[in-house]
């Protein structure tokens, strides 16, 4: 975004900013074959691969600090009803149906035995889902968010995460879309309104002071 809009934004009010809490997350929003898969209508562009590999450094380093680790996939049923409407506005969901190939976690970015695992219907991982009382329940003040796509799912997770009375920092290199355009335009507006966007650097530093 030109700076212009940014000082336009900040004019107006735009410019507030979150401090990190005591105890964080790391949620990976559907970091999942289809979106590194180009021959899936998903898939997430020519950044997804590098998104992956930031998750993979980010992952190592929730560990090294006991941060706990949240992953998402979707699956729906093979006539989608559980799906609502969502999944009749997007036809390319299908590649979610129960089995398909393509909702399977890749090489390298799998849960483990401790990590927390929530299979979602919709955009958010907090929608119709227990993720946001068992962050509660853990004392979680502060969630870390990557994945695919930054905006669709990225963005709608970290806009109930702000809801939930988490505070939401997105990190852009572990984040991907289809194009540029929607990639960026969401990351600045998460900055404006919603969250803290920041890069995996400061993520990995700020993961550090989780106790």
């Amino acid at each position: 975004m030109s700076d212009a809009l940014t000082q336009d934004y900040h004019a107006a009010g735009f410019r507030g900013s979150l401090s990190f809490g005591t105890k964080a997350a790391f949620i990976i929003v559907d970091v999942v074959v289809a979106y590194l898969d180009p021959a899936c209508p998903l898939y997430a562009g020519a950044n997804a691969q590098a998104a992956l590999e930031s998750n993979k450094r980010l992952r190592q380093a929730a560990g090294k600090n006991n941060v706990p680790v949240v992953f998402t996939g979707v699956e729906f049923a093979a006539d989608g009803r559980d799906g609502g409407v969502f999944f009749r506005k997007v036809p390319a969901l299908k590649a979610f149906v129960k089995g398909s190939p393509f909702g399977r976690f890749p090489e390298g970015l799998q849960p483990g035995e401790n990590d927390i695992v929530v299979i979602k219907r919709y955009a958010s991982a907090f929608f119709g889902t227990s993720l946001a009382s068992t962050l509660h329940a853990m004392g979680v003040d502060s969630v870390f968010i990557t994945g695919y796509s930054t905006s669709g799912c990225v963005r709608a997770t970290a806009l109930d995460a702000l809801q939930y009375g988490f505070i939401p920092f997105v990190v852009r290199d572990g984040c991907a879309d289809r194009a540029p355009g929607p990639h960026e335009s969401n990351l600045f507006d998460l900055q404006a309104k919603y969250a803290e966007v920041i890069d995996e650097e400061t993520a990995i530093s700020l993961m550090a002071k989780s106790r």
